[in-house]
């Protein structure tokens, strides 16, 4: 845990002249912190990110530890930055790994082009940053809500050592099950001379089946919908207006700014800058192709006018009778077809829309072309029900009887993660397995993978992933061994609690692992 973590968005091509710094901060976490504060932790990482350039200007500065605080930068676009600074404590220095922080602002990003397009394009067709600071003042308290305990944020722990995000969890069903997948899938794609579904994702529970999507737009679609969209995420029924939790302005994020700037700037000066800085939401929101066919706008009990979706609110989903899932955070229209969101792919930037049924543990995602018509969603969910609904259920039933449980990817004697960054697939140890091993067995591999991170960072930048092979072993104080082997874009991490003392029993260990369960990508031979 940790008592103080301030979250930054700033666009270093903005507030060029003097005066108007302002104009660079697009959100900051937590946002009553004083003005002041703000700007000086966007002017000690421009100033870091500037003068890191100089020596290397592809890739800047990355993490700067401090006496009492952790920088984490993330370059997320052109310009545009997430810095992260975490307050040190005893209880958080040892717990700190840079790659893991960086990680939940990627994620970060990953889902808000998801949902809003790229922030950049954002920017440049609404240069005043209206729509820009809407659309992350409505995302981010959402998103970092899910890292909350209490008024503490839950960095990620020691424990969390053995796993990675980023990355999808893949069931391997037998091949007649995965067939039987990939049939469903391409019957759906086959409906309308395959212009009614253009990709498919199925997850058995939090676990992705098949899907059509890249890998990366896999990834980030998965990530969205274990946190929003499993059976323990939803909302028993649609909420109501009045439960919908959309904020008064003058309680948010807008109105501790315009607080905190009334004290900094005075009246007057205040009154001069909005009216540079500033436009009435509805003049600049409703031109943006993002945002305005997503949903109309709508007004809450207090009159407030709302017009930027809010993709991660909790329980924001429901499941109808018919099982097809319903959502009021792209707007709170009657009919299913207005409450369905879009989503932009990364890969081909094209917008489409969500549409989301779930029979038992088995959820199937499909994406459908926004061009296709008020009529089209109800005809997908009408023809779903009469056609495919039968080959669902017979799937399900083929999945859960090969699904060996919670435990499926433990074996005995090793707590291990295996991560496939090329295709963006990893599998570990159960949690409640990795809880058996030692602090200081996790601690030596959360260190550990600090220097991993540090050297695939490296390789990254020189574009020799490919090529890259690392083999690592370390022994603990209590003689447990923590072994680790890369091979390309592959990784195994090792921890080995019980094995003996030697190294060459050790590393017969991993390669027994390697051979029966990675196809012996890591093997010596």
């Amino acid at each position: 845990m940790a008592d103080k973590v301030q979250v930054c968005v700033f666009d270093m091509s903005r507030g060029q002249i003097e005066g108007q710094e302002l104009d660079k901060i697009l959100f900051f976490s937590p946002a009553n912190c004083p003005l002041p504060s703000q700007l000086s932790v966007v002017g000690l990482s421009e100033g870091l990110i500037t003068f890191t350039r100089i020596f290397s200007p592809l890739s800047p500065c990355e993490l700067m530890e401090a006496e009492r605080h952790t920088h984490v930068f993330h370059q997320c676009e052109p310009d545009l930055w997430i810095v992260m600074v975490v307050e040190k404590s005893k209880e958080t220095e040892e717990a700190l790994r840079e790659g893991a922080l960086r990680a939940v602002l990627k994620d970060a990003h990953n889902l808000f082009v998801l949902f809003y397009g790229s922030l950049r394009a954002l920017l440049q067709s609404h240069p005043r940053g209206d729509v820009a600071r809407s659309c992350l003042h409505a995302f981010f308290p959402d998103y970092l809500s899910d890292f909350m305990t209490g008024k503490k944020f839950r960095i990620p722990s020691i424990s969390e050592s053995l796993t990675h995000r980023g990355t999808v969890q893949l069931f391997s069903p037998q091949r007649e099950t995965l067939l039987e997948a990939q049939s469903l899938q391409e019957l759906l794609k086959s409906w309308s001379g395959g212009g009614m579904v253009r990709h498919v994702m199925i997850l058995f529970h939090n676990i992705l089946l098949s899907s059509t999507l890249s890998p990366a737009d896999t990834t980030t679609l998965f990530l969205y919908a274990t946190l929003r969209m499993m059976p323990s995420s939803l909302s028993q029924a649609p909420r109501s207006r009045s439960s919908s939790r959309r904020e008064n302005p003058a309680a948010g994020p807008a109105g501790l700014l315009a607080s905190n700037l009334n004290n900094a700037l005075g009246p007057s000066r205040l009154r001069n800058l909005f009216t540079n800085l500033t436009t009435s939401p509805s003049s600049d929101v409703v031109p943006n192709p993002h945002i305005s066919d997503a949903h109309d706008s709508s007004v809450d009990d207090q009159g407030t006018r709302s017009s930027v979706p809010r993709p991660l609110v909790h329980e924001g989903w429901w499941r109808d009778a018919d099982n097809f899932l319903c959502t009021d955070a792209w707007g709170s229209e009657t009919g299913r077809s207005k409450m369905l969101p879009n989503v932009t792919l990364r890969q081909s930037e094209e917008r489409l829309n969500l549409c989301v049924y779930q029979f038992r543990s088995l959820t199937l995602v499909m994406l459908v072309p926004k061009s296709g018509g008020s009529d089209l969603i109800p005809n997908l969910q009408g023809q779903l029900l009469e056609k495919a609904a039968h080959k669902i259920q017979k799937l399900e039933e083929k999945v859960v009887k090969e699904w060996p449980g919670s435990n499926a990817w433990h074996v005995a004697g090793y707590r291990y993660l295996y991560n496939d960054s090329n295709n963006k697939v990893s599998r570990f140890s159960p949690a409640s397995k990795v809880a058996t091993l030692s602090l200081e067995s996790l601690a030596a591999l959360n260190r550990i993978r600090q220097e991993i991170d540090l050297e695939t960072g490296r390789s990254e930048r020189s574009s020799s992933m490919e090529d890259r092979e690392l083999e690592l072993c370390v022994r603990t104080k209590q003689n447990a061994w923590v072994i680790v082997r890369t091979r390309g874009g592959l990784e195994l991490y090792t921890v080995l609690e019980k094995a003996s003392n030697t190294l060459l029993l050790a590393c017969d260990a991993v390669e027994k692992l390697s051979k029966r369960y990675f196809n012996g990508s890591f093997s010596s031979d």
